[in-house]
């Protein structure tokens, strides 16, 4: 009997011991922090992410139109990412993700926030396939409460009305001159509409070279290749490092292969943002452009421009624009907003000798800047008999206007441009934000003929 006894309870003491040391094994788990670099990133960055919702007005396929209606339209959804810049809602995306967007339909929203926000394009550079948007107001029901006023002139960007949010959490921005094959990376987005997934993964390489097909070809150059997980609805995210610094935005995915996804660097966003996407998005053109970087070196004065006309020089360092002191990229788009075009400004600039001078400068309309920047001549808007055009006013004699062999009181109707790559194209023009549009199509490298 005692033998009986003895067996199971030597079976169950031994059970006992494995159990204890599998606890003691969990136990020592348990030092083992789960708040890993990913989980601490998404927490500092996912704030700053935007979930963009569009809609897009597309025609009907031929013979699915409604009877005796002839050919249609409807309105077709669509989504992506994108990333706040800036607190007062500046937010940096890929441009095919608002591409043709109604403007009534253009929303973003928040992770944790059940408020949905009416956004608006600000700018964008087709080339980059990169888009600037700023946050107008929180929408109730289908009216947007507007925190942003000074749309109407009325009041400056930081004097915002009382809302739902007024101040927007932002993405630190980092650089991509230093990253290396291998290192770990994580990006934030919404594949397919699944909100703010985080996924990680590492750097597979460095300046890839990559032609997207499609209705709209492509041609990126310089890409950083990862493999973290990137899918449709990704487009407009950051990619961030361990830092949680933005090192690029989402932009391709190779869907024949798995794992193979590109993002545009961070630096190369920066230029674009400096040169293209900020500038552009003013109502004002000053004439002149800035150095890369945050030293607000003029690199170059265009030649009958407002800077020129008020003896700002290359070289010169801008201090002050409108009142409102440089430091960083977020105050160069502060001080754009309050530029208005032909209003005099006072401009401080210090020389390259060390002299501080206040100058006064009167900025064109934005457009006309625009125009005058990448063609080099002026226009206005002419009427026909049965079409409407643009007389030629002003030639730079330097321009690519003059080089094209344009003449004062030449009238344009179109333009056709080959894109390398890509094929013709061709832009009817209607005023002068058609130049402006065919300015922004226009890829480097690609040549414009006249029509």
């Amino acid at each position: 009997m005692l033998n009986k006894l003895i067996a199971p309870l030597a079976l169950l003491l031994s059970l006992s011991a494995i159990a204890m040391a599998q606890d003691d094994g969990l136990e020592d788990l348990k030092d083992i922090s789960r708040v890993t670099p990913v989980v601490r990133v998404y927490q500092a960055v996912s704030p700053a992410v935007v979930y963009i919702q569009t809609q897009v007005r597309v025609q009907s396929r031929p013979g699915y139109s409604i009877l005796g209606m002839g050919s249609t339209t409807h309105m077709q959804a669509g989504s992506g990412t994108g990333v706040v810049i800036h607190e007062d809602g500046i937010v940096v995306t890929n441009y095919h993700v608002v591409r043709g967007a109604d403007p009534t339909h253009l929303t973003v929203s928040f992770v944790n926030d059940p408020t949905v926000y009416l956004a608006e394009l600000l700018s964008f550079r087709e080339s980059d396939d990169l888009a600037l948007l700023r946050i107008r107001g929180a929408m109730q029901g289908s009216e947007p409460v507007n925190l942003h006023s000074s749309l109407q002139g009325n009041l400056k960007p930081t004097e915002l009305p009382a809302g739902p949010r007024t101040k927007f959490p932002t993405v630190r921005l980092g650089t991509s001159g230093d990253l290396m094959p291998g290192e770990r990376v994580i990006a934030i987005g919404n594949p397919y509409g699944q909100t703010y997934t985080v996924s990680e993964g590492i750097i597979s390489g460095l300046h890839r070279d990559v032609e997207v097909g499609g209705a709209f070809r492509q041609k990126f150059e310089g890409l950083i290749q990862t493999d973290a997980s990137i899918n449709l609805g990704n487009s407009g995210g950051p990619l961030l490092n361990v830092h949680g610094e933005m090192i690029g935005i989402n932009t391709v995915v190779n869907t024949a292969a798995e794992n193979i996804g590109f993002a545009i660097p961070v630096d190369r966003i920066r230029e674009v943002l400096t040169e293209h996407l900020f500038p552009n998005a003013q109502s004002a053109w000053l004439g002149f452009d800035f150095e890369p970087g945050v030293d607000f070196r003029v690199a170059r004065v265009w030649p009958g421009s407002p800077a020129a006309l008020a003896g700002i020089c290359q070289g010169d360092r801008v201090l002050k624009l409108a009142g409102k002191e440089l430091t960083d990229e977020a105050s160069l788009l502060q001080a754009g907003f309050l530029v208005r075009p032909y209003q005099n400004m006072e401009v401080l600039v210090e020389s390259e000798s060390g002299k501080r001078v206040a100058k006064q400068l009167t900025p064109w309309n934005r457009v006309e800047g625009i125009v005058w920047e990448d063609f080099g001549m002026t226009t206005s808007q002419s009427q026909g008999s049965r079409f409407s055009y643009l007389l030629v006013d002003e030639l730079r004699p330097d321009g690519p206007a003059a080089e094209l062999g344009l003449k004062k009181g030449d009238w344009l109707r179109a333009a056709g441009f080959v894109v390398p790559n890509q094929g013709r194209r061709s832009i009817e023009f209607r005023n002068a934000k058609d130049l402006v549009r065919l300015s922004g199509a226009l890829p480097s490298g690609g040549e414009i003929k006249s029509e």
